[in-house]
């Protein structure tokens, strides 16, 4: 739910703005005198909302393991969550503490001047994304629980949000306010659609057991 309700918060932070300093287009020596710089999403609700989801959790497999007198050892997957998402929401402020790079300039992480157009670029920021602060707790979770079903669901997971998509953060191609509708809806869907899939198994059980 709270990756679906990044769509919203997306929708609802767009801002288009004119830029007079652009690059040229890769192939041309022509530059543009003007192009638009598209920015959206909010790095305060994915830090908050990390927050509340990984507490949530926490508490979660408390009052189960409370009620089924058998203890989970969750602590593995928190810590992982906490400090993957602190991670994360540290990456996106230091690159953007100067405001968001213009089209085509080099984007700085953690002192890394990379290409914007490079294929490792796109996959680092893919990667420093909810990949890490979501998918890489979820392998620690599928660990803890040893859970070969949670296992596939979190590589499907990491596939879908390390596949080559538009960040939705900067150029014309986000230019749509929905832009980011498929880069958060496809892997917000399959968590949902996972989290049922497990809850109809859990009461599945309980019946059988009861």
């Amino acid at each position: 739910m709270l990756t679906l309700g990044g769509i919203l918060v997306a929708r609802l932070t767009t801002s288009v703005r004119a830029v007079t300093t652009c690059p040229p287009a890769p192939g041309s020596a022509d530059v543009p005198t003007s192009c638009t710089l598209v920015t959206q999403g909010s790095s305060l609700y994915w830090t908050l909302g990390l927050g509340l989801a990984y507490t949530a959790i926490a508490v979660f497999y408390i009052r189960r393991s409370r009620r089924r007198g058998v203890g989970t050892p969750v602590r593995p997957y928190i810590l992982a969550g906490a400090t993957l998402a602190g991670l994360a929401t540290a990456t996106a402020f230091w690159s953007l503490r100067q405001g968001v790079p213009q089209p085509g300039a080099a984007l700085d992480l953690w002192g890394l001047r990379l290409d914007p157009a490079s294929g490792t670029t796109a996959f680092l920021e893919r990667l420093a994304g909810n990949a890490a602060a979501i998918g890489l707790p979820l392998l620690v979770l599928s660990w803890v629980e040893r859970s070969r079903a949670l296992l596939l669901l979190t590589a499907v997971y990491l596939a879908v949000e390390l596949v080559p998509l538009s960040t939705g953060r900067a150029g014309s191609l986000a230019a749509s306010p929905w832009s980011a509708l498929p880069r958060l809806g496809v892997p917000g869907l399959l968590l949902l659609l996972g989290a049922l899939g497990f809850g109809l198994a859990e009461l599945s059980r309980q019946r059988r057991t009861s």
